[in-house]
């Protein structure tokens, strides 16, 4: 699990240490980036890090990779649905807990949907998941839980935004939920969802969502 919360923390550290670089060399659209090397030396982290990092950044619309010539800042304001988030993680120095609420809300919408619609309540997915953390015959990602709940929804605006979100977010969300203890929170999170709870659902989530968090905080 720890590697996991490093790697969210490294991939937060080349969003700073490129911030810092397109401020003091004034790198504008169009301008090439440092080199994978250089990042790597720089942050003091394994250019598999920061080629991930970058990876996703270019999925985000941020930077734009040319073979044979290297890495761009890309005008992200093309991109209409991240140009506002992509501004405020590259310009505000204290966004990220900003980021981690606004992502929140999107989750915390999706389970009031589901608790409020009982043909939502009653999908099979539910049970799914309760069986894998249940028996354990296989890994189940805290991600999983997260986006299924925004995708039974069928708010494709919302996935994507919460997608993005998350990325920025340093959630250690691509981590399986393995301890007892938060085997137990989610099984109750989804019971209460299934039962339509909303109010216990929700008191659920923040319990789920408090000990994540903790463990992001514990990396700063």
């Amino acid at each position: 699990m720890q590697n996991s919360q490093s790697s969210s923390k490294r991939f937060l550290d080349i969003i700073g240490e490129l911030q810092s670089l397109i401020s003091e060399q004034k790198i504008e659209y169009g301008d090439r980036l440092p080199s994978e090397r250089h990042l790597a030396e720089k942050l003091q982290v394994s250019r598999t890090a920061v080629r991930e990092a970058l990876r996703s950044m270019e999925l985000l619309g941020l930077i734009e990779t040319r073979r044979g010539e290297g890495t761009f800042l890309s005008d992200f304001k093309k991109h209409q649905l991240v140009e506002v988030l992509s501004t405020f993680i590259m310009q505000q120095a204290r966004s990220i807990q900003d980021v981690v609420e606004t992502r929140m809300i999107h989750e915390r919408a999706a389970i009031t949907t589901i608790t409020e619609n009982e043909e939502l309540r009653m999908l099979p997915v539910w049970i799914g998941m309760q069986s894998k953390l249940r028996e354990r015959e296989s890994v189940f990602w805290r991600v999983d839980m997260v986006r299924e709940t925004i995708v039974a929804t069928e708010n494709r605006l919302s996935l994507k935004i919460w997608f993005l979100l998350k990325q920025y977010s340093g959630v250690s969300f691509d981590v399986p939920i393995e301890a007892d203890e938060e085997i137990a929170i989610v099984h109750e999170l989804l019971d209460e969802m299934m039962a339509g709870n909303t109010e216990k659902a929700l008191i659920c989530y923040e319990k789920w969502m408090n000990q994540v968090e903790g463990e992001r905080r514990e990396t700063e």
